[in-house]
């Protein structure tokens, strides 16, 4: 039989833990089971409540166009976290040297990161205007172009321009991951390195980026779920145009929600899309307890 010291210890945890556990179950798993009940619901979320049961995920999975958002998201996606990445650690090497006025550029390259998404979609698709916006402006000053080019108009262009967008606004929290894990690599062993002849780009390989593993995983893990499930920029910008050239799925699941009020596809979308980033996180996940291993 437990002691009465162990039962104390253990009233003491369940009282401490309680708080938080209702707040999860407040915060996460109500509304994630609340969400999959209703993709198996006809309904307009107040009086008209049907049961479909997997009528929409079956409906999705012969859907060629949900494939094609699918791919498109996938895309964006990818093309944006390789930028974060490649960007914010190339960053990140640059003003972790010894230069001039260091903390100055490490503030300005915040700067974007610190924009509300709103105003950051809303500014570059300002700048992109063919009519009155600054890059057009800048390629006419410089005799780049002879007419207006409309780049969020252009299926050719959009999606880079919106990609770019991304990237912009995305690599400074990239950035400050990898350089705080610069702070943790001992400075002894680029020391080292230098005197064994090791070049700069020796040490980056053999030491910076071994060092930064654990923390290039977690940052590819936050940034993969978060540039997938993107909307506030997209939207802003291109609202999935033009012809769908940059339609995502975050646009897909709203559309159908609050444009054609079909709540239990949208849901359905929505787990779907969880699925995918909980397979997603599990493998980086793995990755990672193998390297810590």
């Amino acid at each position: 039989m437990k002691s009465a010291f162990a039962k104390r210890e253990s009233r003491s945890g369940m009282i401490f833990a309680g708080p938080a556990a209702l707040f999860m179950f407040a915060l996460v798993i109500y509304p994630m089971a609340y969400g999959m009940f209703i993709s198996t619901q006809k309904t307009n979320l107040i009086d008209e409540w049907e049961f479909v049961g997997a009528k929409y995920y079956l409906q999705l999975i012969s859907d060629s166009e949900f494939y094609q958002t699918l791919s498109t998201t996938t895309a964006f996606a990818a093309c944006v976290v390789i930028g974060n990445m490649v960007l914010g650690l190339l960053l990140a090497v640059i003003v972790n040297q010894k230069i001039p006025l260091v903390n100055f550029f490490k503030v300005i390259l915040m700067l974007p990161w610190l924009f509300p998404e709103v105003v950051v979609g809303l500014i570059w698709k300002w700048i992109f205007s063919p009519l009155f916006g600054l890059l057009n402006h800048f390629l006419f000053t410089f005799n780049l172009i002879e007419t207006e080019t409309d780049v969020l108009g252009k299926e050719t262009t959009a999606f880079i321009g919106v990609v770019f967008v991304c990237i912009w606004k995305g690599y400074p929290i990239v950035m400050l991951m990898m350089m705080a894990g610069m702070k943790n690599i001992p400075q002894e062993r680029y020391e080292a390195a230098a005197i064994d002849g090791a070049n700069q780009w020796q040490q980056f390989r053999h030491i910076t980026l071994p060092g930064l593993k654990p923390i290039i995983l977690v940052a590819i893990i936050l940034e993969t779920a978060w540039w997938f499930k993107h909307f506030t920029i997209i939207w802003l910008m291109t609202a999935g145009g033009p012809a769908g050239r940059t339609e995502v799925v975050s646009l897909e699941i709203y559309l159908q929600a609050f444009t054609n009020f079909n709540f239990g596809r949208a849901a359905a979308e929505s787990v779907i899309i969880l699925a995918i980033l909980m397979i997603v996180s599990l493998f980086y996940a793995r990755a990672l307890r193998d390297e810590s291993e």
